[in-house]
């Protein structure tokens, strides 16, 4: 095992920030779904705290874009421009996952400074991180205020097609999160992946050396 400094210190800010952030915006959203059914706070201290957040993680979330664009950190969301050679990868991975993991298979994927991720984790971030997430913060600007935007929101179907899309999007997160977390478990201890993204260091394998050498 050797230690590896995988999460700058503005990575671990933006995450722990996007973290609780969401798992507020989940809780005032549920609010305001449910209301009368749920007695968290009233409906307009919900309403403004969900706007608030929202506006706050929108500003995390370009701090995030700004750091990976204008630092050499941008490697790690770097495709592999192989496809044959990345969908083999991500069938290991998912082997692994589903199979290998459990009956104590060594992880195919071996962590890097500019590789943090295996590949299904570079394919899924790389979909929530620039579709879904700006997704589900222009749907909300978009309700936060329906007058600014009408000329938008007709275009897109009225005010119902985009509240569905921002609720069936807020039900696609409170998933990842619960798949996330699971994930993160999933190191040599339950608290290593957790751990890394408090210290910035996380213990990784070495990778297996090829016979012979």
């Amino acid at each position: 095992m050797k230690k590896l400094y995988l999460n700058p210190l503005p990575v671990r800010i933006w995450h722990w920030i996007n973290a609780f952030g969401f798992l507020a915006l989940i809780a005032t959203g549920l609010q305001i779904r449910y209301v009368g059914q749920i007695g968290l706070m009233s409906f307009k201290a919900a309403v403004q705290w969900h706007n608030w957040i929202g506006f706050v993680l929108i500003a995390n979330f370009f701090i995030w874009l700004a750091f990976y664009l204008f630092t050499d950190k941008i490697k790690v969301y770097h495709p592999d421009l192989s496809p044959r050679h990345f969908f083999e990868s991500c069938w290991r991975q998912a082997k692994f996952y589903g199979h290998g993991i459990f009956v104590g298979d060594p992880n195919p994927f071996h962590a890097t400074a500019y590789k943090k991720f295996n590949p299904l984790q570079m394919l899924m971030y790389q979909v929530v991180m620039l579709t879904l997430v700006p997704l589900q913060f222009v749907t909300g600007v978009l309700l936060f205020d329906v007058a600014p935007f009408r000329t938008a929101v007709e275009a897109l179907g009225g005010v119902r097609v985009v509240d569905t899309v921002h609720v069936l999007l807020f039900v696609f997160f409170c998933s990842f999160i619960v798949i996330h977390v699971y994930l993160s478990s999933l190191g040599h201890t339950w608290w290593a992946h957790f751990e890394a993204m408090i210290t910035g260091y996380e213990e990784v394998e070495d990778e297996p050396r090829a016979a012979g050498s």
